[in-house]
């Protein structure tokens, strides 16, 4: 996946059924479910792989699912999903243990919560950290130098100068919603 970030830097985060299907016809090479049920994801990550992409499903936000490593199982089981985001530090071990790509996801509000990073990541947890918002250059500094740990920084980006400004802050690719912006990079 980081390979496919460096290329194309934006990735394609999707919360509805319309916004999956631009995504599908998006250059974006990565795209992160936000929505969904158990009953359907299946079907979902099947799109995204037949599109020739990486599906990595926010785990946190699938209906039906638990905030217990069993849930990733389900995933690695009966999904084609490349990997998963979550909050979650004991579902990203899991998830890893299985061979997906992780994502862990901080939310950025002061500096206690820029320490809870430093704190929370190590060697053998995440493959990437995504922090919301990613509109503060100088959170994601501070991640890119603490974590040492791909940084993606999501949430609130709706420009191309924030996606300019975030990946000059060091993040190595944006996650969002905007669809006017999976076509301009």
């Amino acid at each position: 996946m980081l390979d496919k970030l460096i290329e194309n830097p934006v990735v394609a985060a999707v919360k509805n059924a319309e916004g999956l299907d631009k995504a599908l016809r998006s250059p974006c090479p990565v795209v992160f479910v936000l929505f969904g049920d158990v009953c359907g994801i299946s079907e979902l990550v099947g799109a995204i792989k037949r599109a020739g992409k990486t599906a990595v499903v926010h785990i946190d936000l699938i209906d039906g699912l638990s905030n217990r490593e069993v849930s990733a199982r389900f995933l690695r089981s009966n999904t084609a999903a490349d990997g998963i985001i979550s909050t979650k530090s004991h579902i990203i071990r899991s998830a890893k243990e299985l061979g997906l790509i992780t994502v862990q996801r901080f939310f950025i509000w002061d500096s206690m919560s820029l320490e809870n990073v430093q704190k929370n990541i190590s060697g053998e947890t995440a493959d990437f950290i995504e922090i919301l918002p990613g509109v503060i250059p100088k959170a994601i500094e501070f991640c890119v130098k603490n974590a040492r740990l791909p940084v993606i920084a999501g949430g609130l980006i709706s420009t191309k100068s924030e996606v300019v400004s975030a990946l000059g802050a060091g993040a190595t690719a944006i996650s969002t919603t905007q669809q006017n912006l999976w076509l301009e990079n």
